[in-house]
């Protein structure tokens, strides 16, 4: 029965999550299209709507732990749902994803996605996207940011593991930027598929940063070893054992 209660919970959390997002897009959206603070602004609204209903409506507080950056660097973080990428960018001043190259043509996601300087790519060919990725971010490197992206290049599950992918490497050395690793447990309680959503309190934490100029494979060679091992931390410390077979 206190399933059934916390599905139902979740279910109303999700609709009024998607309904928010629609609202605050059209409300947003004159200043959106004639500045990129107004997208971003618009979406920073949202960061906080969706903390604010998760604590109240499922019991789902969150913490952000660490110190966000406020100075241009590349921030490589873990990924397990959508909610990492509510902490994360809801804590940076100006943060701005790698993306999908489909995410573009999402409702309301894709417009303001590109709106505050997201970047996509096509990860159906490996060395193709990292080139374009890297060209891309070259294009755009007069405004100032945070650049996010997941060293993994997907959602990960709890527990699951999953290989680093090189283009966080390529994006540190070619930006000569420290790198801001950042661990989650947020799958234990927000998960990549399904409805329920579970109490408890999901964390983000950055952690100490990779100074520039170590070189691609010291970079990722820290990354993985930094990240993995706070997210584990913080997974046990949600009572999820990640060591456990699945």
């Amino acid at each position: 029965m206190k399933q059934a209660v916390q599905w139902l919970r979740s279910l109303f959390f999700v609709a009024q999550m998607y309904l928010a997002m629609l609202v605050l897009g059209l409300v947003f959206l004159p200043w959106a299209l004639i500045s990129p603070r107004g997208a971003r602004m618009a979406c920073k609204s949202y960061c906080h709507w969706v903390r604010w209903t998760a604590g109240w409506m499922v019991g789902l507080r969150t913490e952000v732990r660490g110190t966000p950056p406020t100075d241009e660097v590349l921030i490589a973080a873990k990924h397990q749902s959508f909610l990492d990428i509510i902490l994360i960018f809801g804590s940076v001043p100006a943060g701005k994803f790698i993306m999908k190259r489909e995410l573009m043509w999402a409702p309301v996601i894709g417009q303001y996605a590109l709106r505050i300087g997201c970047v996509p790519v096509d990860r159906g060919k490996r060395s193709a996207a990292i080139r374009q990725m890297s060209e891309d971010v070259s294009k755009g490197a007069q405004d100032p940011g945070q650049l996010i992206i997941y060293a993994q290049g997907t959602r990960v599950a709890p527990g699951r593991k999953m290989p680093y992918k090189v283009g966080a490497g390529v994006l540190y050395e070619q930006l000569a930027q420290d790198c801001v690793p950042v661990a989650t447990n947020v799958g234990v309680f927000w998960p990549r598929k399904g409805i329920l959503r579970k109490p408890g309190l999901a964390v983000v934490e950055f952690l100490p940063r990779i100074e520039a100029g170590l070189g691609k494979e010291a970079c990722m060679a820290r990354l993985e070893e930094e990240v993995e091992t706070a997210s584990d931390r913080l997974m046990r410390e949600a009572g999820f054992d990640p060591t456990r077979p699945r």
